[in-house]
Order: C-alpha cells, then structure tokens, then sequence
C-alpha cells in the first residue's frame, strides 16, 4: 500500500481531529468556559471526524484479515457515523451531560483508539511510522 490522495486526506483529517478534540472539550471544561471557543472547535471536529469517517471506507486493505478489504477497524466508521448523530442530536435537544458524554467518548473511540490501532507495525501507518521514519522494523 502507498499513499494515495484518498489516504493523505483521511490521514490529514484524522490527525486535524486528534488536535481539534482536545479544544473543544476544554473550552468547556476548563474553570473560565469558552462557549465560542467550544462551538467553533467543536463543528470543526465533527467535520474532520466525517471527512475521516467518510475517506476510510474508500481506503482498503487487502494484506490485513479482510473481507472485501474492510478490515476489523473499518468498524469504527459506522460507530462514529452514530456518535457523531447522537452527540449533535442531544446537543440540540438541550440534554448536555448526554452531549457531553457521548463526544467525549466518540472521541476516545474514533481518535484515540483508532489512531492507536492504525499504529499498530502490520497497518500502512505503522510501518510507516515505526519502519521507515524510526526505522525500528
């Protein structure tokens, strides 16, 4: 596998987000709550978070256990699609610790789970990270 402009976009999304979460949680966590702040971090997450869900059902990889190159992590993407609705869904209808905990953990799930996933040294990131930019493989 190489990196195609399919993979660049999810990578450059997926790494937007893992950066962008972390605002947005904050800005209304922290003592001074930033409620502009918060709302701004917070819908450019959501966009980055479904341009990578969106971008990863067209990445495909047919080295890892598969079926029809989906592999197992190719699951995080509906779990999202769901997180994502039910996040802004209560957010909308007012229900804040509802909001709150369902982005907290689609964060932790999409970003931080996944990306640790993605690391792993038989994923294209792995060996890209661990074999040719360390090289340790």
């Amino acid at each position: 596998m190489q990196m195609t402009p399919v993979i660049a976009i999810h990578l450059a999304a997926a790494l937007g987000a893992i950066v962008t979460g972390p605002v947005a949680l904050w800005a209304r966590r922290s003592r001074q709550q930033r409620p502009r702040l918060h709302r701004a971090f917070g819908y450019a997450w959501v966009t980055l978070m479904l341009v990578t869900a969106t971008s990863a059902i067209f990445i495909r990889d047919y080295g890892l256990p598969n079926i029809a190159g989906y592999t197992p992590i190719h699951v995080l993407v509906p779990v999202t699609y769901i997180g994502l609705f039910f996040g802004l869904r209560f957010m909308l209808k007012g229900q804040v610790q509802a909001h709150r905990h369902t982005m907290t953990w689609t964060y932790v799930g999409a970003c931080l789970i996944a990306g640790a996933f993605t690391l792993l040294p038989a994923r294209y990131l792995g060996r890209l990270v661990w074999g040719d930019w360390l090289g340790l493989l």
